[in-house]
């Protein structure tokens, strides 16, 4: 089942000009931090390990002038926010939740770790005032994270409380159905699809879990079920 999910759109990392847009994201957030707020902190958490002093640094001086509503200046870690996305590549974070628990899937092959904690950072700025501070505190959290993926770090993240009440299950699904049917099928967030998109979009993505076609033998069956799931409440 699908918690929470982040688009980022950026230049390949290799490429002489270094830019980043933010993409759809499906970010609950309520009660705060919430599954948005634990995504976001996960992805600061994995793609900072790298970073020197000075990035790190920087990283706070920014999440304190977002955290503030101040105007963020351009580039930030050498790279330049923008709105569109032409020439740009997408990238996908997520927080899932299986028959073993909550799992993050972070992409980490194409994108620049600078370039996913950039991201998360300016996606607090789409997030009602009064909830920034809460989620900011857990990307502060991220940055100081050592240790490895698991149990561990959801719960320095976000407190144990919080983490039990996460695992407990039907979070995203309850908070808004459709925005979490449309993340779901992977479709458009701001678009209401009409129902030959939602049936493509489906058929598409049910031969990409089955086994036979790649898709993970142990978590195909609840992929399975969620997908239809989605596509009947976007149907209803």
């Amino acid at each position: 089942m699908l918690l929470a999910s982040l688009d980022v759109w950026h230049s390949r990392p290799i490429a002489p000009t270094r830019r980043l847009a933010v993409g759809d994201g499906f970010l609950p957030i309520d009660p705060a931090p919430g599954p948005g707020g634990l995504l976001l902190g996960a992805i600061v958490a994995r793609s900072s390990r790298s970073f020197d002093a000075d990035i790190r640094s920087d990283m706070k001086i920014l999440m304190s002038q977002v955290e503030r509503g101040l105007t963020i200046g351009q580039p930030r870690l050498r790279y330049r926010l923008q709105k569109d996305r032409i020439g740009l590549t997408r990238s996908r974070h997520r927080l899932l939740q299986g028959p073993d628990g909550l799992r993050f899937e972070l992409e980490t092959r194409k994108i620049a770790p600078a370039q996913s904690v950039l991201a998360a950072v300016y996606a607090v700025t789409e997030l009602p005032a009064d909830k920034k501070h809460d989620v900011m505190a857990v990307l502060h959290k991220g940055l100081k994270w050592q240790g490895e993926d698991g149990p561990g770090l959801i719960d320095h993240l976000v407190g144990k409380d919080v983490a039990m009440r996460l695992r407990s299950g039907a979070f995203a699904v309850a908070s808004d159905p459709m925005q979490w049917a449309l993340g779901v099928l992977e479709l458009d967030l701001f678009d209401e699809p009409n129902p030959r998109q939602v049936q493509r979009q489906y058929r598409s993505l049910i031969r990409t879990a089955h086994p036979d076609h790649g898709g993970g033998a142990h978590h195909a069956a609840d992929r399975i079920e969620e997908l239809g799931k989605a596509r009947d409440i976007l149907l209803k």
